[in-house]
């Protein structure tokens, strides 16, 4: 198990380099300067644009620039942004909102997909499973910030259950109907995924000799057909929660949540390579973090995996 994980974390050092060296490349290959979109409308010195320029090492090669990033990051120094704070400032304040935004929608999407995939999937050919289906398959194809909007008008305009907007330092009620939202489509898939898995689970022939051999419906069902119908399932949550805090950018910008995905798009306008790329890195490594925890978690799913 220890050389494993070794050798998985290992793996994870060419993935990192390769993703922030695709994304600095796209950064820098962004049309426009820097400089000139830090200043808006206002004109600029030509003395004050070198400084800058030199400031942020932005008159230095792109592969320069990429080094330079790499062994500041090594100490967790991610320089400064346009505006003079500390990139790892900036990063300390939106993260925290995001994970808990991804959190909320990973226990949303996990507990009611779960659920709703199990009743479908054991009462398979029911009104129940086409009702359950259809919902699903709504979610699946709803863009999500229709979904978003829907959910605004409806529960926070028109019944005013809750707030249409969470603004900065959100609490739970304010990042309720946002997560509901940023899970929604997740869950549509997870209730595809584990019904597809139960129903097929439930007519297995380890399935059968069971209830030949006198065990009761309930245990059958808990031991034998969840459990391996649960494996696919954790796959897709584990590699989804890392998806879940990249891909809130919408959902942040429609509830007006200060969060990652919301200062990654600022920084992508505003052009700043550092900043954007420090964000990406982080996400990346949650990811792959949350890729070895799935794989760990098989063996404990299903006993037949070992890990030499």
């Amino acid at each position: 198990m220890g050389k494993y994980i070794a050798r998985r974390i290992l793996q994870m050092i060419p993935v990192v380099i390769g993703t922030t060296l695709l994304i600095y490349a796209l950064v820098f290959a962004l049309p426009g300067d820097p400089v000139t979109a830090m200043f808006g409308e206002k004109p600029v010195n030509d003395a004050v644009r070198e400084q800058i320029r030199q400031e942020y090492n932005l008159d230095k090669p792109f592969i320069v620039q990429y080094v330079l990033f790499l062994k500041n990051a090594l100490t967790l120094n991610f320089g400064m942004t346009f505006s003079g704070r500390p990139v790892i400032d900036v990063i300390g304040e939106a993260f925290p909102v995001t994970i808990r935004l991804a959190l909320m929608a990973f226990v949303f999407e996990g507990v009611f997909g779960i659920i709703f995939g199990i009743i479908a999937g054991l009462k398979k050919g029911t009104w129940g499973d086409s009702v359950i289906l259809i919902v699903s398959l709504l979610l699946i194809s709803v863009p999500t910030f229709v979904t978003g909007f829907v959910f605004q008008y409806l529960f926070g305009v028109k019944w005013g259950i809750l707030p249409v907007t969470a603004g900065r330092n959100p609490g739970f009620l304010d990042l309720l109907m946002p997560a509901c939202v940023l899970g929604s489509v997740s869950m549509a898939y997870i209730i595809r995924l584990t019904r597809t898995e139960v129903a097929s689970n439930k007519t297995a022939d380890y399935v059968r000799t069971a209830r030949a051999k006198g065990m009761s419906n309930r245990a059958v069902t808990m031991r034998h057909i969840l459990r391996n119908s649960l494996i696919p399932v954790v796959t897709y949550l584990g590699a989804d929660l890392g998806s879940l805090m990249g891909g809130a950018m919408i959902t942040e910008r429609i509830f007006n949540i200060q969060g990652v995905g919301n200062t990654l798009w600022q920084a992508i306008l505003r052009g700043e390579g550092t900043l954007v790329v420090s964000i990406v890195t982080l996400l990346v490594l949650v990811f792959v973090v949350c890729n070895l925890i799935v794989d760990l978690l098989y063996a404990v799913l299903d006993p037949r995996i070992r890990y030499a």
